[in-house]
């Protein structure tokens, strides 16, 4: 698939690479979307979502490692939320999604 969408320009390129260049990228890509929407825990997403709650630790886990989502530090509910990273890319981010959605 990365070859596909090398011929695209982005600006964030660890973005492109997370949603575009994995299997997996259309999980991450709707655990954004959830977390555009309201912070969230990973329980919440795992309900709101109907995937196993390690299938979404392990993409925010990825999410985070990017810096596109951060957490509040509690121990127990946890909420991650868009870092200014994700919202001064948002652009970026819905032109990723159309390409990603298009496939």
């Amino acid at each position: 698939m990365k070859t596909q969408y090398n011929i695209f320009k982005y600006e964030n390129k660890e973005m492109a690479d997370l949603l575009l260049g994995r299997k997996g990228g259309k999980t991450t890509m709707k655990i954004i979307d959830q977390l555009l929407y309201r912070p969230h825990s990973i329980t919440q997403l795992s309900k709101i979502l109907k995937l196993d709650y390690k299938t979404i630790q392990y993409h925010i886990e990825l999410i985070l490692n990017i810096e596109l989502v951060e957490h509040n530090n509690k121990k127990y509910g946890t909420l991650y939320y868009p870092t200014k990273k994700l919202i001064n890319n948002l652009n970026e981010y819905q032109q990723i999604k159309k390409y990603l959605t298009e496939f």
